[in-house]
């Protein structure tokens, strides 16, 4: 019985993928990018994405059925889920009529809320994403605005860690 099960194992792993994530990677992008949805891929690999780690990637056609074993829960009991988790850094930010807690990210669509925690002290507070960056370094995963920064309690920092959570996007 245990070689039955070892064998469907095996064969599961041979028709489903693997990828190594890189710095900047998120679910989001990496669903786009392998043709399937970010359901299936945090049912595969539950947790935060981190550089470095081998990823499982659903069987070729086998994204709807990866959505389907994932056991359905009620709207209030399911939180947002943890997006990305990186470095921040500020930077004057770009101008917006509805806040001034804007940032800049690479991927995410502009129009989008995201929450920012700082990773050592907890505090958190939701920007806009309107503009694209940060450039030049790849464990850093958002450029916040200056009122922003200041709401996190990392001007005196520079860059601090931080967890990205999802809010809502356009």
């Amino acid at each position: 019985m245990k070689r039955g099960w070892l064998m469907l194992a095996l064969l599961g792993l041979a028709q489903a993928g693997a990828y190594r994530v890189q710095p900047g990677d998120t679910f989001w992008s990496l669903a786009r990018k392998h043709g399937t949805s970010v359901s299936a891929l945090q049912a595969l690999n539950p947790g935060v994405l981190r550089a470095g780690q081998n990823l499982r990637l659903p069987a070729s056609g086998a994204a709807a059925q990866s959505v389907s074993l994932v056991p359905a829960l009620p709207l209030q009991s399911v939180g947002p889920a943890v997006f990305q988790q990186g470095q921040a850094v500020y930077y004057g930010g770009r101008r917006d009529g509805r806040t001034v807690m804007t940032a800049a990210h690479l991927t995410l669509p502009l129009g989008t809320w995201v929450r920012v925690t700082h990773a050592r002290t907890g505090r958190s507070v939701n920007v806009l994403i309107n503009d694209r960056g940060p450039f030049g370094s790849r464990t850093r995963v958002i450029d916040l605005s200056t009122p922003a920064a200041k709401e996190l309690g990392m001007l005196s920092e520079g860059v601090a860690p931080v967890t990205l959570t999802l809010l809502s996007q356009p």
